[in-house]
Order: structure tokens, then sequence, then C-alpha cells
């Protein structure tokens, strides 16, 4: 356990993360960011962003995510390559438990770490993921023009992500495990009628495979039970998300789906614990947005300081 309390305790080295922390060291807070993967968060899993200002020739998801870890530590960011367990505030300042049984005490904290997407879990998914596998229409959808994809899901995000993704593919096709959508009725009849989307019904794709790219996936018939294969030059997955927010619960206020809420200047229900990127309730899951709500809380960890 440190003896002197860092002023800033980030958790999650996203962009949101690594940009607050940025923010802090530069700002002369000591500054100690936790994170349990790898720099980057999801971005890290992208084979090209070519959606980040600055970078008009597109760059890797590793690059941005190595340059991002690189600028927090160039200003002092100590960085720690652990999992948060637990999560405190006693007597003024905040206390975290980590999976290695490590503790350490800060005088402030940003939650930024992000939302997970729910996987398939079937064989060839892991392995493809950014080789045809992707969670993003946004991010990736541009890699796919002129070619056909298969959409998994039948909620909001999936028509949504969907339609978007006509405006590449020449054919986009829904997969999806009950005979009827759950997206919002204008959405369901935005996508009926668009040409180049059709439907397969009550099927589950049951493995993703190809030679170093999407080629095909096993369809399974949840009724019947008949298999089949089905070519494909991508996959695009939104069956949801789950936020990383297991250790908050009974410190913060979290919405029904296990966000954060936040107020003015992404302040929590607990004073001095702010929250940025896509781990809160409302937050747009991009790349450049996830960064601003970094620099926001921040600027507001800074303030809450000044007076503290």
């Amino acid at each position: 356990m440190t003896n002197q309390p860092y002023d800033v305790l980030i958790i999650g080295g996203g962009g949101a993360g690594l940009t607050a922390a940025l923010y802090t060291s530069r700002a002369k807070l000591s500054t100690v960011l936790l994170e349990k993967l790898a720099p980057g968060g999801q971005i890290a899993l992208t084979d090209l962003v070519e959606n980040y200002p600055g970078f008009p020739e597109g760059v890797t998801g590793t690059e941005i995510s190595q340059r991002m870890e690189e600028q927090a530590k160039r200003y002092g960011t100590e960085i720690i390559y652990d999992e948060v367990s637990e999560l405190q505030k006693q007597n003024g300042n905040f206390t975290v438990k980590l999976a290695s049984g490590e503790t350490h005490t800060s005088r402030s904290v940003i939650v930024a770490t992000g939302a997970s997407y729910r996987n398939l879990q079937v064989p060839g998914e892991k392995e493809l993921t950014g080789k045809g596998v992707a969670y993003c229409a946004t991010c990736d959808g541009a890699f796919f023009k002129e070619k056909e994809i298969i959409v998994v899901g039948g909620g909001d995000s999936a028509m949504q992500e969907g339609i978007f993704l006509t405006r590449f593919a020449t054919q986009v096709t829904v997969v999806h495990r009950r005979d009827k959508l759950r997206a919002s009725p204008i959405l369901q009849e935005r996508a009926r009628q668009n040409p180049k989307m059709k439907f397969i019904w009550d099927t589950v794709v049951t493995e993703i495979s190809g030679d170093k790219k999407v080629q095909q996936v096993k369809l399974q018939n949840v009724k019947t039970q008949e298999t089949r294969d089905f070519k494909t030059d991508g996959v695009f997955i939104f069956i949801g998300h789950d936020p990383n927010t297991g250790f908050l619960k009974g410190l913060v206020d979290l919405d029904e789906k296990g966000y954060v809420k936040s107020g003015e200047g992404l302040q929590t229900s607990v004073p001095g614990l702010f929250v940025s990127g896509e781990v809160r309730a409302g937050a747009v899951k991009q790349l450049v947005s996830c960064c601003g709500e970094g620099c926001e809380a921040a600027l507001s960890c800074q303030a809450y300081l000044e007076d503290h």
C-alpha cells in the first residue's frame, strides 16, 4: 500500500482513461492508472482507425493505443496492469484493492472502465476479430465496400448499425435467434424496406471460419436444429454491451443497465468520483468522444482537488 495517497487514481486504460491521465499528469497531479489488460481498451482491437481527427491516412488501433500510453507516461503517469476488485471511500480518501492483493489510496478517482461487447462465444470469433468479425459499424463499415456481410442481433443497435452498413455493403443479412425483431417499430420498418437487407429467422451463428479472414459462418436453426454453411465477408455482432462496473455496485449510483450516472462535470453521486467514456450512462461509443470525456473528467477532478 502506498504511504502517500495519489492525487488521482484512474481506473481503465482506454481512450478516456489515457486522456484523463494525460491532463491530470500535466497539471502536476500525482496520477496512477490501473488497466487490467492492455492500453487502448476496445480500440486496441480495431485493425484500422479512420475516423479519429489528425490521421487522414488512418492509424492502427494498436499504434494509437501505444502512442496515447507513451504520452501519458511522458508527463508522469504511473501505469499498473492489474484488475480492480474493490473500491471504497473512507475518511475522505478512496481505497482500491487489486486482484493481486495490492491496495492503493487516492484523493480522487476517475472511472473509465468502458463497456464490453457481448460475444457470441463461438469458435473462430476471437481469432477473427479485426479480420472480418466486428462490433462497431461506424468504426469498421468502410472496410466492407462491395462486400456481403451478416449482422447478428435483433434490437435497436442491430437495426441502426445494419442500416448504416448498407451504405457500404452490397448485402446485409440479419441473423436473429427469434422469429421477430425486438427493435423499435420505426427501425424495423426502415430495415425491412431497405432493398439491401434480408433476414434469417430463428437462427444462431455457431461457428465463424476463414483463412486469415472471415469467409463463412455455420448457421443453426433453433427450432429444427438444422445446420448449414453460409458464405460471408464479415460478421457484425450487436447483441448488447455490459458495463464494467461490478466493483462499483453499492458505492455509486448506476442506471438500470449498470452504467454510471453522472451530473455536471461528469461528477458521480460520490464526491471526488468522476466517470468518463463508455461506462457512463448516455455516452457515445466512439474514441473521439471518449477522449473528450476523459479531458472533461480530468479538469473537473482538478477543480475538485483545488477545492478540497
